[in-house]
């Protein structure tokens, strides 16, 4: 699930245009041709490269043409050679874009806005019945750009969480997992007292600048920190100094306590060598496979990310790994009007939804996931989605700045990696990534 960007993604359109060519996108497609004098309407729409999520749009498209026969959505998979962005990209500069797609963050979304590719989704009628009836109007507030416009309808909103070694807090006297800062680390220091081998969190991405890994680690801590501090809005840095230099003392603090492990070791969770690490709701797909032993409740549980001890643990915020749908400028009015009625359709009935979990183990991007009756099965069924369900709403997207690769590679080079290998101090390293990121941004 992780996002491996490429530099391509970097890449002006006027570039991109140049390998337009190349990605067997034909020159003209039914999403973005006039509608037909019969009245009838062609909808493109691109569904993320996931086989689970192809099959949930085929079945809603399907679904959707019994009861609108003069609406057709044709639905097919993004290329992912050499990415699904650039595939997106290329076709937009080749004047061949889809109607509508899935699969898009805000800060790839924030580049597709800045070059007007994207139709504001609150400028369309019927937008807001889309937000009400799906019960989502707390969730997709964060979603909202610096310009105020919606660009984004988020699907899904895997609120990240960290899971605990349960088992093996319990040998040190813990019932349940600490929430605060200094609980972390006297938690950390009768680990190392008792076991000199094992860590809190070893990770070798602690010490990697690669952008999209300040998702799993910096931002799940810094999001905690301030509240859910948005970090960059539009082309300023707006970043909380207080809470960003409290979650890099923290950092430091671990790694004085010998508790971080920032080197590669295999499944270092689930053998028991680190008690504490990041986890996603697609991690336990792989385990019911793999690790089958691990079990919720008996050698793991979950928790939000820890906050400083001034903080209320109940007001911890996280990263939001999450995707959405857009609607893109190129298509007619009549194509983009009848891929919102599609929307609307598809998410006027929780029980779509239902099927969209049950079918992805992606939590959809609702207020009340946790408390809808639609879901209850499916939550009874897997009790370690059920945090992840409750916390959607504290959950906080991606910065919506299209230069978010190069900032977020800054904030490993300047200060996140250099605090966990010990090379410089928290508060130099956040006036230096802070320096470099308001440079990017001009």
């Amino acid at each position: 699930m992780k996002r491996k960007w490429t530099a391509l993604l970097a890449l002006p359109l006027s570039l991109v245009m140049l390998s337009a060519c190349s990605t067997g996108n034909p020159t003209t497609q039914p999403g973005t041709a006039e509608p037909s004098a019969d009245g009838k309407v062609t909808v493109e729409f691109w569904a993320a490269p996931n086989p689970t999520q192809q099959a949930f749009w085929q079945g809603m498209a399907d679904a959707y043409k019994k009861e609108n026969p003069d609406v057709t959505i044709n639905v097919s998979a993004i290329k992912e050679s050499p990415s699904s962005e650039a595939s997106i990209q290329a076709a937009i500069a080749g004047k061949s874009a889809p109607t509508m797609s899935e699969n898009i963050n805000r800060g790839f979304a924030a580049q597709l806005a800045n070059s007007q590719a994207l139709v504001p989704l609150d400028t369309l009628e019927g937008f807001d019945d889309v937000v009400k009836g799906r019960n989502m109007t707390n969730t997709i507030e964060a979603w909202k750009f610096a310009d105020g416009h919606q660009y984004v309808l988020p699907i899904y909103s895997n609120a990240m969480l960290f899971g605990w070694r349960i088992d093996t807090l319990k040998e040190l006297g813990y019932n349940e997992p600490p929430q605060t800062y200094s609980e972390v680390l006297e938690l950390t220091q009768k680990l190392k007292a008792k076991y000199p081998d094992k860590y809190l969190w070893a990770k070798a991405d602690l010490a990697d600048p690669t952008a999209w890994k300040r998702w799993f680690d910096f931002f799940m801590l810094y999001d905690a920190a301030s509240g859910g501090n948005k970090f960059v809005e539009g082309d300023k840095f707006t970043g909380d100094d207080k809470a960003g230099v409290a979650a890099l003392t923290f950092v430091d603090q671990l790694r004085q306590a010998k508790g971080l492990l920032a080197q590669n070791v295999t499944d270092p969770f689930e053998t028991g060598v680190s008690v504490f690490t990041d986890l996603g709701p697609w991690t336990f797909t792989t385990w019911a496979e793999k690790f089958p032993e691990m079990k919720y409740g008996e050698n793991y549980t979950l928790s939000m990310p820890p906050v400083p001890d001034d903080i209320d643990p109940a007001d911890s915020k996280t990263f939001a790994d999450t995707k959405g749908l857009v609607i893109y400028a190129q298509a007619p009015k009549e194509a983009q009007e009848a891929a919102l009625a599609f929307a609307k359709w598809v998410y006027s009935n929780p029980d779509n939804d239902a099927k969209w979990f049950e079918q992805t183990m992606l939590p959809p991007a609702r207020d009340d996931l946790s408390d809808n009756a639609a879901f209850t099965k499916i939550l009874d069924a897997n009790p370690q989605l059920q945090p992840y369900a409750a916390n959607v709403p504290n959950a906080v997207p991606s910065m919506d700045n299209a230069k978010f690769n190069e900032i977020q590679t800054l904030i490993g080079q300047e200060a996140f990696n250099k605090v966990v290998r010990g090379e410089i101090d928290p508060q130099t390293g956040w006036d230096n990534m802070k320096k470099a990121i308001e440079g990017e941004l001009q």
